[in-house]
Parts: structure tokens; C-alpha cells; sequence
């Protein structure tokens, strides 16, 4: 069957009405589980999926998919109105939506957050669609190396993201690296910097970090310090929401950059949308006339990670469809809703289940157009929540993040980890440390390490492997002209503090 047969049939079988009505359940329930700090996506899909047992396979994954790809939509909203991230993924929104609803453009923020998400999404259904074969054969090549060479690009990138200091940033970095280090070594079985406490040994639970260096510490700063009154109802209306020229002109060159990136990283197995916002975000930083701008209210950074981590949802389904790698635990259970229906993910699964591939792929463009349709009327309420009392609102944002940490594994101890880092993030902002760094060294600190050692076998332990293959050879050198580029420029910057 030629492409445009294949389109056909997909939407035919997108457009039947159980595929429908199951489509619109899933991104519903994304996005009403986005918007509360904490629950997540496998919460949400793990509680879910018993369900899909007894399903007919397509529409068991269009419904699964559609709660994957909802919470990035609804995950915004905490991460802009409550500095709270919905998700871990949109943790760096945090950095420009939450000052953006402080000078009462949080409508604003939500609203291009909504045309962030489906442009995102969009491109990355397109590239998903168009370049699947291609995205896979070319992710399928790349080795131990060139993901450990990619990794440390991610970290050297992440300086970038900080506030002022590169040295705070590389401190934080070094911090997120070492909590990621806690837990079970998967080669040896033994555990690393738990100091006998049994719950340390499957290491720390990222949800608990994101929540507690965010969202707790977000609250401690601000009880006693925030009026009751600091935002006028002209802030709270529909017509709040329209975004300046200067907003729009700002927004297109960092979504389609945010969507290329989140592309890029989407299909590779093992990064997907949380690492791809937060590299968006230190590119547009990097790129910007003024970066000083980033931090207070930024668009850029609200528009390129909002944009990346969309993209980056769609295209994580090729490495789990085309070549059967789930780069994710929740890519993992779309792997076993397959498996467990008696359908084999692989090269096969375009020719051999081309009703199911295509009839997912098209799903994803009716998801995200009801995605848009569901959020746009709901910017006004989402928005009035900042029109709740502070004593009211605090203590329920609290309970939410303490009911979210605890879902994901059923642990208290999880819920001990949260106020830990509430402190911990409280300490930072006095001292000017800053969190986005933290969150991406513990991210892909372990991911390095597993690749590094990987590559370490499979060289037997010759380190040149990391400059004999061309592709790891690029991306080193990428990453060593960032590092002289953020030198200099930091040295400019403190020459020109010294003349002034």
C-alpha cells in the first residue's frame, strides 16, 4: 500500500466512534491529571491499564497515548500558575511561565502554551508520519558512545540554563549527578550512598525532586510574603489571554526550534520529553540578543521547551513501534499493551498492522485538535485560580503534590523526600543556586554512567572509542565548543562589570 493509502486508512480507522470516543477519554484525562502537581502520566496509564486487557488493541493505545500526550497540555498550567510542575517534563516552564503569571500575564503564558503544545505536537506527528523508517535506522545506529557523548552535551548545555554563574550551574549539575548515583548499581547489585536506609536502594524518585525543589520550596518562600490582592480581575478574564505582537514575534523561531529538538530527541531511546525541554530551553538562552531576559518572564522560554517536550511525545513512538525499544517506563507499557494483545513491535509492525500503526498515528491529530478545543475555554478558570486566597490555596497545592509523590510508588518515604528538598530548594534560592541544572544532571547523570560503562565493554576499556566514531567525534566537539564559548563569554561579561 503507497503512503497516501496508508494515511487513508489510518484515519479511517482514527475516525470510527469507539476510536473516538476512547481518544477523547484519553487526552481528557491527561489533561485533568496534568494539571494536578505530582500524579504524572504512569500513574495515570498504570492505574489505567488493566482496563486495556479487554480492549481491542488500536483503541486500547490511541486511549493510552492520548493521557501520554494530554499531561503535557494540562502540565503547563501547575508549572505557570503555582510554579508546581504537572509534570517532570515541565519542570524548566517554571522558569518564565511562573514570573509571567506574577505581573498577571498568566493567561498569556497559558494560551501560548496551548499553541506551543499543538505546533509541537503537530511537527512531531509530521516527522513521525514522514521520516519513521528513516528517524529509526538512523537512532538504531548509534551506540553506547554516541549516547554517553549526547549525554554530557545535555550536561555542559545545562550551565547554560543557570542564572548568572556557570560555576553555580556546574555545581548543580555535579549535585543532580550525585542523587541520580543513590540506589541499586545494576551491574554489581550493591548499593550505592544509601547509609542502610532500605527505602534509598531503588534510588530517589524524580517526581519527589522536581516536587520538593519547585513546588514545596515555592510555598515555604512564599507564605508571609504574598498579598492577598496582588492581581486585578482584569487579569483573570478571556480577553487576558491575547497575546501582544512582541509576544508573537518572539514565539515562531523558538517553537520551530523547540519542535526540531524535541523531534530529534523524541525518537532516540532513553531521552524523550524532559531532556529535550530542558536542552530547548539552554539553546534559546544561548541564542537570545539578552539573556538576561530568561528567568523574569521570558515567552522564548516558555515557547521552545512547551514545543519540544510535544514533539518529543510523538516521535518517542518510533524507537517503541518501529524498532521495539521503549525509551521510557511508560513507553514500556504501551510495549506491553501490544505484547500482551499477541501484536510483535518491530520493523514488521508498518506492514504486517497497518491499520494499527497508521490509525494511531492519525489519532494523534484529532487528540491534539481536541486538545486545543478542550483548553482554550478552560484558560479563564484555570487562571481565576490565582484569585484564591493564598491560605486557601497553598494548603491544598500541598496536599496535592503530598497525594501525587505518594501514588507513584505508594511510598511515605517519598513524601519525606519532598519536604527534604523543599528545604533543600528553599537554601538554594537564598543562595542563588539554581534548580533547572539540578533536575537535568540527576536525569541524565545516570543515563551517562550506564552508557559510559556500556561503551567501556564494548571497547574493553579503550577510551578512544569516544573520538573513533564519527558521530560520538561531532558531538564531543559540539560540546567542547560550548564549553570555550560559555568561558568566554563569562570572562567578557565580568571584564565588562569591571569597566562599568
Amino acid at each position: 500500500m503507497d503512503f497516501f493509502g496508508n494515511l487513508s486508512l489510518g484515519l479511517h480507522t482514527a475516525l470510527s466512534l469507539s476510536n473516538l470516543f476512547f481518544c477523547f477519554v484519553g487526552v481528557f484525562l491527561g489533561t485533568l491529571l496534568g494539571v494536578i502537581p505530582g500524579v504524572g502520566v504512569l500513574a495515570a496509564i498504570s492505574m489505567l491499564f488493566p482496563i486495556t486487557f479487554h480492549m481491542e488493541v488500536t483503541s486500547a493505545l490511541i486511549m493510552l497515548a492520548g493521557i501520554w500526550y494530554g499531561t503535557s497540555y494540562g502540565g503547563s498550567t501547575a508549572s505557570i500558575l503555582l510554579n508546581v510542575p504537572g509534570t517532570p517534563a515541565n519542570a524548566v516552564v517554571c522558569l518564565d511561565g511562573y514570573p509571567m503569571a506574577q505581573k498577571g500575564r498568566g493567561a498569556v503564558a497559558l494560551f501560548m502554551t496551548t499553541v506551543a503544545s499543538f505546533v509541537g505536537g503537530s511537527i512531531g506527528i509530521v516527522i513521525l508520519t514522514l521520516f519513521a523508517p528513516v528517524i529509526a535506522q538512523y537512532a538504531l545506529s548509534m551506540g553506547p558512545a554516541e549516547y554517553f557523548s549526547l549525554m554530557l552535551l545535555g550536561l555542559i548545555a545545562a550551565t547554560g540554563i543557570a542564572d548568572g554563574s556557570a560555576v553555580k550551574g556546574f555545581v548543580m549539575v555535579m549535585l543532580g549527578i550525585f542523587l541520580g548515583s543513590i540506589g541499586t548499581d545494576v551491574y554489581t547489585g550493591t548499593q550505592r550512598f544509601a547509609f542502610g536506609i532500605p527505602e534509598l536502594g531503588d534510588g530517589i524518585s524524580l517526581v519527589a525532586l522536581a516536587m520538593g525543589v519547585f513546588g514545596v520550596a515555592e510555598l515555604i518562600i512564599s507564605v508571609g510574603s504574598v498579598k492577598a490582592n496582588r492581581f486585578k480581575s482584569s487579569d483573570l478574564t478571556l480577553r487576558a489571554m491575547k497575546p501582544t505582537r512582541d509576544d508573537m514575534r518572539r514565539s515562531w523561531f523558538p517553537m520551530l526550534r523547540g519542535s526540531s529538538i524535541g523531534s530529534f530527541f523524541g525518537a532516540l531511546p532513553g531521552t524523550g520529553p524532559s531532556l529535550a525541554a530542558f536542552i530547548a530551553y539552554a539553546v534559546e538562552k544561548r541564542s537570545s540578543k539578552d539573556p538576561s531576559r530568561f528567568g523574569k518572564g521570558a515567552i522564548e522560554g516558555v515557547m521552545a521547551p512547551e514545543s519540544a517536550n510535544n514533539a518529543a511525545d510523538q516521535t518517542s513512538f518510533i524507537p517503541t513501534l518501529a524498532l521495539g525499544i521503549p525509551g521510557s517506563p511508560t513507553m514500556a507499557l504501551m510495549l506491553g499493551a501490544l505484547i500482551i494483545h499477541g501484536v510483535t513491535p518491530g520493523p514488521g509492525l508498518m506492514t504486517e498492522q497497518p491499520s494499527l500503526f497508521w490509525g494511531l498515528v492519525m489519532s494523534f491529530w484529532i487528540g491534539n485538535i481536541m486538545l486545543v478545543i478542550l483548553n482554550v475555554p478552560l484558560i479563564g478558570l484555570w487562571v481565576r485560580l490565582l484569585a484564591v486566597p493564598y491560605h486557601l490555596l497553598f494548603p491544598a497545592v500541598l496536599m496535592f503534590i503530598c497525594l501525587g509523590t505518594y501514588s507513584v510508588n505508594n511510598s511515605s518515604f517519598d513524601v519525606l523526600l519532598v519536604m527534604i528538598f523543599g528545604a533543600l530548594g528553599v537554601l538554594m534560592r537564598k543562595l542563588a543556586f539554581p534548580a533547572a541544572p539540578l533536575i537535568l544532571g540527576f536525569v541524565l547523570g545516570p543515563m551517562m554512567e550506564d552508557n559510559f560503562r556500556r561503551a567501556m565493554l564494548l571497547s574493553s576499556g579503550d577510551f578512544a572509542t569516544f573520538i573513533e566514531r564519527p558521530i560520538s567525534a561531532t558531538i564531543l566537539a559540539i560540546a567542547a565548543l560550548i564549553l570555550i564559548w560559555s568561558f568566554f563569554s563569562t570572562l567578557k561579561a565580568r571584564r565588562a562589570l569591571a569597566q562599568g
